[in-house]
């Protein structure tokens, strides 16, 4: 049937216009950004983010992966584009989430065949395509990036730990050291002087949190101090060289164990710092559970242990510390996880940490409380975290030629996006980020009666 010159003016005239009409029984009504495709059509508001499709393949992953995980593989390969500030357009996006309650709408099947149509009319999607899915980008860990291994593997075995742990912190000294401050601490700040302030810098904030941790902890000339996930030597170099500590660190990425040892070696602190590489699980100090070290400390490291191993890890807690003695564990929550994201998210948890899992501060607290160590207080710094990635994101901005060059495009995109969404995540309270001090019970302890910090 030929279609009248009223048909003709009431249907889509291009590839963004047909995709549009496709969505609107998934985002409630019109689209809430505008869309470019690749054949140059654009739909939308005028005055919305511009999206670019700037691929067919964009919309092969977004039929493939619907939503956040779909959105983000077109987007790190650069698939899809967005033409505005990302910080703000994704937080335009939220919003019309919420507004419009898009979390709890469910299309019906005909939305479905109609947004399968249209992929279909614009040539987006065969009957072949369907079969043979869109390649995972080579940056994704889990399903076809390079650690596909991973799903052979036993959940938080000491493998897969080690691979997880290596995918995100081994891409390289010098790409780290681009994005963090001088004492390499990868963990949030804790802002003793507005961030504005002339002369106050992120390694200022990073000082003032070593030096927290390692007051709240009791630290003193020659005490004995463990660091559980000891990253780039952050706190384990200032306890050392600031509260006369001896210092014994666990990593199981080697090359942070190459770069704190080559920093021991510079300093001269070889007297008083071991770097160990060495899973938590394997602590000899904590075997037994006589207790070993008068303090220990576990900075953002326990989010990779897993729910199922976070007893053991509040165990080797509890039993490398003497009688006693204090541990402070800084570490993310996230009341989101009882949604089937404990991770952060379907990219957090395909690009950046594998396996990572976060609950409410609350029921970390029962965790550790239930592995004997007396929970003493709860310090929540989520500001603090908001403040802290957006100095590395300035530091970010400033070095991105260098980082392209030394990890590529596509692992640059995905840092933008992991920054960005983390720093929202913080901001609008979606995440928390909390130090917990304890004392192991068994002999007094030394906490003051009021605190001074």
């Amino acid at each position: 049937m030929t279609a009248t010159p009223a048909d003709r003016s009431t249907a889509p005239s291009g590839v963004a216009d047909r995709l549009a009409e496709a969505l609107r029984p998934f985002v409630g009504g019109d689209l809430p950004v505008r869309l470019r495709a690749w054949d140059g059509s654009e739909a939308g508001p005028v005055d919305a983010p511009l999206v670019e499709l700037r691929s067919p393949a964009a919309v092969r992953r977004l039929v493939r992966h619907p939503g956040e995980l779909g959105a983000a593989q077109a987007y790190v390969t650069g698939e899809l584009e967005v033409h505005h500030d990302l910080d703000d357009a994704l937080t335009h996006a939220w919003s019309v989430v919420a507004e419009r309650n898009l979390s709890g709408v469910r299309p019906g099947p005909q939305a479905y065949v109609a947004a399968l149509r249209a992929a279909v009319d614009t040539g987006t999607v065969g009957p072949g395509m369907l079969l043979r899915p869109p390649r995972a980008p080579r940056s994704q860990a889990q399903v076809g990036g390079p650690l596909n291994a991973l799903l052979g593997r036993r959940l938080h075995s000491k493998l897969r730990d080690r691979l997880a742990i290596s995918h995100h912190y081994d891409l390289s000294n010098e790409f780290y050291s681009l994005i963090l401050d001088d004492h390499m601490a990868y963990s949030s700040a804790y802002y003793t002087q507005p961030p504005s302030t002339p002369g106050y810098t992120l390694e200022d904030a990073q000082a003032d949190k070593l030096d927290l941790v390692c007051r709240k902890v009791g630290l003193t000339e020659g005490a004995t101090f463990l660091d559980v996930g000891c990253g780039w030597g952050s706190l384990s170099l200032y306890a050392a060289e600031h509260f006369g500590a001896k210092v014994t660190g666990v990593t199981i990425a080697a090359e942070q164990k190459k770069f704190i040892d080559a920093r021991i070696a510079e300093r001269g602190l070889g007297d008083r710092v071991e770097i160990r590489l060495q899973d938590y699980r394997d602590v000899p100090e904590a075997q037994g559970g006589a207790g070993h070290f008068d303090a220990v400390a576990s900075l953002e490291m326990g989010e990779h242990v897993g729910q199922q191993n976070y007893p053991t890890y509040a165990k080797v807690l509890h039993d490398a510390v003497k009688p006693g003695g204090r541990v402070l564990v800084q570490q993310m929550s996230r009341s989101g996880g009882r949604k089937g994201h404990p991770g952060g998210g379907p990219f957090i948890e395909s690009f950046i940490a594998p396996d990572m899992h976060m609950r409410p501060v609350g029921e970390t607290v029962d965790l550790l409380e239930a592995g004997g160590l007396e929970v003493r207080d709860v310090h929540a710094l989520r500001e603090h975290y908001v403040w802290t990635v957006d100095a590395w994101m300035e530091r970010f901005s400033k070095a991105e030629a260098r980082l392209t060059e030394l990890v590529g495009e596509e692992v640059v995109r995905v840092w933008r996006l992991y920054l960005v969404g983390g720093r929202m995540a913080f901001r609008d309270g979606r995440m928390g980020v909390d130090q917990i001090l304890m004392v192991r019970p068994g002999a007094a302890h030394t906490l003051p009666p009021r605190r001074d910090w």
